[in-house]
């Protein structure tokens, strides 16, 4: 299993990239925002799911583990495949699609290419309870304010990294002040 690929861009197509990692091409499917926020020539890692079928393997990657965590919950959802995992996650970034489903958003999460109303409704009843508090209430918009969405999201790999499910890390974090440094952040949501 291939849990990680470290290494240079090397191409960018579709919604692939070929990352070189000492001589080697892995080529892996990103979703919209890792693909729009990556630059050919540069050194970047990615998270990856490693998916075997009968015909073929194909790899997926994602830069932060909370991503990754999330693609694997929306893949465990009947009638959900990687395809159309990837298109929810490339909806926006990976919090403003978990907003959408801890606030059972269905219109925000039918709006995925290949995803209809059944099977967002579907991702909702089965994922509401396993992807943690809603950060806010109400419908998701289709881009957020990075600006701390960023630290969120490195407090929230660190504590994914540390054996907590994407819940447990949510709810950690959920009243924990979001100004602070990541490392202030984790302390703070380890010691609840």
């Amino acid at each position: 299993m291939i849990s990680h690929v470290k290494g240079t861009i090397d191409e960018k197509f579709g919604q692939s990239l070929i990352v070189d990692v000492n001589g080697v091409g892995y080529e892996m499917m990103v979703t919209g925002p890792d693909f729009d926020n990556t630059k050919l020539g540069e050194v970047k890692k990615f998270f990856t799911y490693h998916a075997v079928r009968e015909n073929a393997e194909e790899l997926y990657g994602f830069s932060s583990l909370t991503a990754k965590k999330l693609f694997e919950l929306l893949i465990s959802v009947q009638g959900i495949g990687p395809k159309a995992g990837m298109a929810i996650l490339s909806l926006s970034d990976v919090e403003e699609v978990r907003n959408a489903i801890a606030n059972a958003d269905v219109a925000f999460v039918s709006k995925a290419s290949g995803v209809g109303k059944k099977s967002a409704e579907r991702v909702i009843v089965d994922l509401s309870d396993k992807v943690g508090a809603p950060s806010r209430y109400g419908a998701s918009e289709t881009r957020v304010d990075n600006s701390i969405s960023t630290e969120a999201d490195e407090a929230l790999d660190a504590l994914i990294a540390l054996g907590f499910s994407l819940k447990e890390a949510t709810s950690a974090l959920e009243n924990v002040d979001k100004s602070l440094s990541t490392e202030e952040r984790i302390k703070l949501a380890l010691k609840r």
